[in-house]
């Protein structure tokens, strides 16, 4: 019994001290914009399922879904997948990222709180099954997107 604790415990021991190295190491660049490409995509995705429901049959379950998964990724924090040293490079694909994005930190700060209110608002109004009021709320977070898109995406 006293073998087994003691190869337990330095196995324990083993994977803390390797947790603890790899968490000091920062991530490269190219996963961050990896990160940052994947929320962005899972954003496009639930606003899909939502224009499809305002467009068509609307089922208030699956907008409720959609809607708080876009509000939990607005107030995750985005701003940290863009941290110096990610204005260029490569994710799943060539970032499309402005350098505006990084020296302008009030004017993207503005279209973050932006996106943040309208993502909440829109999470709340799915909430009430009033398809009507998130329509024009689904229009009002997408004018966030618009935004930001105008203001700091490079152009295909």
């Amino acid at each position: 019994m006293h073998k087994i604790l003691k190869t337990l415990l330095a196995a324990l021991i083993v994977s803390a001290t390797s947790s603890a190295a790899l968490a000091q190491q920062a991530p490269k660049p190219e996963q961050i914009i990896k990160w940052r490409q994947s929320a962005y995509q899972v954003l496009a995705w639930n606003t899909g399922r939502i224009k499809n429901n305002v467009e068509g049959t609307y089922n208030k379950d699956e907008v409720i879904r959609a809607a708080n998964t876009i509000a939990a990724i607005a107030n995750s924090g985005l701003g940290a997948l863009y941290p110096a040293g990610t204005e260029t490079g490569k994710g799943w694909r060539e970032t499309t990222v402005r350098p505006e994005l990084f020296t302008d930190g009030a004017r993207a700060g503005e279209a973050a709180r932006k996106f943040n209110v309208e993502a909440n608002e829109l999470a709340k109004l799915a909430a009430s099954g009033d398809a009507a009021a998130v329509k024009t709320q689904f229009g009002k977070l997408n004018q966030t997107c618009k935004g930001c898109h105008d203001d700091f995406r490079k152009k295909d």
